[in-house]
């Protein structure tokens, strides 16, 4: 049977890195997939105490664990050079680094992966071969595969009305709120990354969380021009320029900030004194369980 590249076989679909499958890549090699299993629920981590001399135990906190994957099906080629190939980008695709891993759903989502188990390729015939694959994703949610992003500068208004006034009166005014409204559509909270681009003194965050609570990150140092500081509230780093550390001069007195399930938090940008430079951008994906 023939197949055109691009052509989805229907069923499942997903694409580990470059390869599609349940559907027909570009050199017409049609990669089958009939199970995926993991893609439903991480791994949970929980601990019960047994009650003494009573029924039931005493709960404990539950935290979600790592993700771990395995998919399998059929792989249909043309002759055995093109299967052969194929097999070969299989086992590059599924990398002992990160990889992406992208599930189409109604909404597609997606995991960064890592091959965890061994990787089984069998011959049918010459033309067709069963895979089996298994990789673990870290972080347990899963992600839109839509990257937000929105970016402000330091809050300002500038124009107006200044008397004396002589009629008739063209008022023109340019107002920036430095705020940014960071929407979550999942199911699971979410953990934005923020970065601030200098010159700036001493640059601070305020997260306005849904329950009304404020949530600060407030930098202690100055970043001159073209300086650019990465704060990601997941892995809770600072970097400054790509490659320095800076989370020593980062506090958060009320916790790290993310975003609720099916909720919108707001950052407001502020500094010691305003620059005109000075600019917060905001990215984050909304996230499911």
């Amino acid at each position: 049977m023939s197949y055109v590249a691009g052509q989805d076989l229907g069923g499942l679909r997903a694409d580990i890195g470059p390869v599609p499958l349940g559907g027909v890549d570009s050199a017409g090699v049609a990669w089958r997939l009939q199970e995926l299993q993991g893609w439903d629920s991480p791994e949970v981590r929980t601990d019960m105490q047994q009650r003494e001399a009573d029924h039931g135990a005493w709960p404990s906190p539950v935290y979600l664990g790592e993700r771990p994957i395995t998919a399998a099906g059929v792989i249909e080629a043309a002759d055995q050079a093109s299967l052969e190939d194929a097999m070969e980008r299989l086992r590059s695709a599924v990398a002992l680094t990160d990889t992406l891993l992208v599930v189409y759903e109604s909404t597609p989502k997606q995991a960064v992966v890592r091959r965890s188990g061994k990787l089984v390729l069998q011959y049918v015939t010459d033309r067709l071969a069963s895979y089996s694959l298994m990789v673990t994703a870290p972080d347990p949610r899963r992600y839109s595969t839509v990257l937000q992003s929105d970016e402000t500068m330091l809050p300002i208004t500038t124009g107006g009305l200044e008397p004396p006034v002589t009629p008739p009166v063209t008022i023109v005014s340019t107002s920036v709120s430095g705020v940014i409204d960071a929407p979550n559509t999942g199911t699971f909270e979410t953990r934005p990354v923020l970065i601030i681009d200098g010159p700036v003194n001493l640059p601070k965050v305020f997260a306005q969380m849904p329950d009304g609570t404020v949530r600060s990150l407030v930098y202690s140092q100055y970043l001159g021009d073209g300086e650019q500081l990465v704060i990601d509230t997941d892995a809770h780093s600072v970097i400054l320029n790509g490659d320095v550390s800076r989370r020593r001069f980062l506090s958060t007195p009320t916790g790290w900030p993310v975003i609720p399930a099916g909720a919108l938090v707001s950052f407001q940008f502020a500094a010691a004194a305003y620059s005109s430079g000075a600019k917060l951008t905001a990215r984050w994906r909304s996230a499911w369980m």
